[in-house]
């Protein structure tokens, strides 16, 4: 059985375990079946072939694609340039991908379409997402319900559908959340893996990184706790299941 190739992009070791685990427990994976690499410590292998997997999930990050090149942080900036690498290949022979939240912006970046800090931005927290009518036909998306509460946090989006692309879920703060391109490449605005615990601990580590003010911090925690969250992990667990 081919793995599923993993790449990480979060520097702080805490929150790049939780969200491996994330991955693997909402996904119904186990270690054997991913192969992970943590794109802040690690080069992409030479040679590494995204065709050799049976899908790429890319996760979160704290990194903009829209940051300026020329103060971005070098780690971070090695970390995208790592990402766009493959993404030729991944849009040319349609290779399953599941981009999540930093993912959306790459996908968006390498097929052309604007993304940036202009609009839809979301803070921390939870939001109603609901299906267009190509999501209630999609095979990852048919199944959930018409409307849906995700975990989201970011400070850029995606400004219009990318050239090609077919759009699967909305948000009132923020359009584009579900995206696909061609049959088999997705990407997510929200967090499919995420869970209050899950969040919890991102807002733990994040709270001085300018997503929210760190005063916030305490309330956020709750208002996650109290939220009714579980549908979008029902998508990493379809995607799994299609493609492994």
């Amino acid at each position: 059985m081919a793995r599923f190739l993993l790449l990480q992009l979060r520097p702080e070791t805490e929150a790049s375990d939780d969200e491996y685990h994330a991955f693997l427990s909402k996904g119904g994976l186990d270690d054997a079946q991913v192969h992970r690499i943590r794109l802040d410590q690690q080069d992409l292998p030479d040679g590494l072939d995204p065709r050799d997997y049976a899908g790429v999930i890319v996760g979160g990050g704290p990194g903009c694609v829209s940051d300026d090149p020329a103060t971005k942080d070098p780690v971070e900036a090695r970390i995208e340039a790592a990402c766009l690498s493959l993404m030729p290949a991944i849009t040319d022979n349609d290779i399953p991908f599941l981009g999540c939240c930093y993912g959306i912006g790459i996908l968006a970046h390498h097929l052309g379409a604007e993304v940036s800090k202009a609009r839809f931005g979301e803070p921390v927290g939870a939001v109603t997402c609901r299906l267009t009518d190509a999501g209630r036909l999609d095979p990852l998306t048919r199944d959930l319900p018409d409307s849906f509460d995700a975990f989201v946090g970011h400070k850029e989006a995606v400004q219009h559908l990318p050239h090609g692309a077919t759009h699967l879920a909305a948000a009132d703060s923020c359009p584009y959340q579900l995206i696909r391109h061609g049959e088999n490449v997705y990407a997510t605005q929200f967090h499919p893996e995420a869970d209050a615990a899950g969040f919890e601990t991102r807002i733990r580590i994040y709270r001085h990184k300018g997503y929210f003010p760190p005063s916030e911090a305490d309330a956020l925690i709750a208002m996650c706790r109290a939220a009714d969250v579980t549908h979008p992990e029902r998508l990493l667990a379809g995607f799994v299941s299609r493609y492994r």
